[in-house]
């Protein structure tokens, strides 16, 4: 056998290998797909099935006897539904915006070669993705001493700022950021203030969008906060409204007295866990819909941020 035909016999068996590679990597994937795609369209199922059927034949991936009944019930509630709806989108924007200036910013700081402190505010952020305070300590420090329980701030100062978000500004701004446009600009005579806002920021558009999602997944999502520093039910978010519904069926009922009927009635005829579906879904859909416009600076930011330490 030739030198060509040798050549062409290993190509031929590499391309196979390459191929069968493929096709186990596109099942991998799929079966990932599936693995978080099925329990939602299980918990879409639930919110379309009737109570009674609920009942009777359990859970399925399709629904067994279709209904409407969970979300024509949340709708009678809109006061309790709008009101904790207003309060997560209030939260998620008002702590995403303050998260992603405070992060960022304290990320630009840490990334300059030239400042004295950037050693110690280094380990300052760093320790803290290693050792925690502990619960009782943080819920002292934001109930006793900032007087943050009931309120909305209770909701977005604990969740503002995380060690992991900072070194992935950090990473970034040092390794993308030159050195060079600095120091250009501190010849011109701008300030860190003016250079960090007028240079290092508009073309920091990946990173921005990869903590702003990070924040935002994180707020949006979040019911342990509400858990811990929210009594008043009218601050509740729909996270936390969920996670009420969850630990007691009767959460919807106990808001819902405008309906005009006995709270006994209300208890025996509301539809109990498809109601607790059709939340889950109402919560799931906006970022459901949010992530893919900002999927691609997602992954550039954590690409980009990822080139070196």
């Amino acid at each position: 056998m030739n030198t060509r035909a040798k050549y062409e016999t290993g190509l031929d068996k590499f391309n196979r290998i390459g191929t069968a590679a493929n096709v186990g990597f596109h099942l991998i994937f799929i079966l990932l797909a599936l693995v978080c795609l099925v329990p939602v369209l299980v918990v879409l199922s639930i919110s379309l099935t009737s109570e009674d059927s609920i009942r009777n034949n359990g859970y399925h991936l399709f629904p067994a006897a279709f209904s409407g009944e969970a979300y024509h019930y949340i709708a009678h509630q809109g006061k309790m539904i709008t009101r904790a709806l207003g309060i997560s989108v209030l939260v998620t924007v008002v702590g995403t915006a303050l998260g992603v200036l405070l992060t960022t910013s304290m990320g630009y700081v840490i990334s300059r070669p030239n400042y004295k402190l950037k050693g110690l505010l280094t380990w300052i952020v760093f320790i803290p993705m290693v050792f925690n305070g502990g619960l009782v300590s943080s819920y002292y420090i934001n109930s006793n001493l900032l007087g943050l329980k009931d309120t909305v701030w209770a909701l977005i100062l604990p969740l503002a700022v995380s060690s992991f978000n900072v070194i992935i500004c950090k990473t970034f701004f040092r390794s993308t950021i030159p050195d060079a446009l600095i120091e250009s600009a501190e010849m011109d005579g701008a300030g860190q203030l003016r250079i960090f806002c007028s240079i290092v920021l508009p073309i920091s558009l990946p990173v921005l969008a990869t903590v702003g999602l990070f924040l935002c997944f994180a707020y949006w999502n979040d019911w342990f906060q509400s858990m811990l520093y929210i009594n008043n039910q009218s601050l509740y978010s729909l996270q936390a409204l969920l996670n009420s519904l969850m630990t007691n069926v009767d959460a919807l009922a106990k808001n819902a007295s405008s309906m005009g009927i006995s709270y006994a009635e209300l208890v025996a005829t509301m539809p109990k866990e498809s109601a607790r579906m059709a939340v889950a879904i109402v919560i799931v859909v906006p970022v459901a819909v949010a992530y893919p416009f900002f999927q691609k600076y997602f992954i550039s930011g954590l690409t980009v941020g990822a080139v070196k330490g």
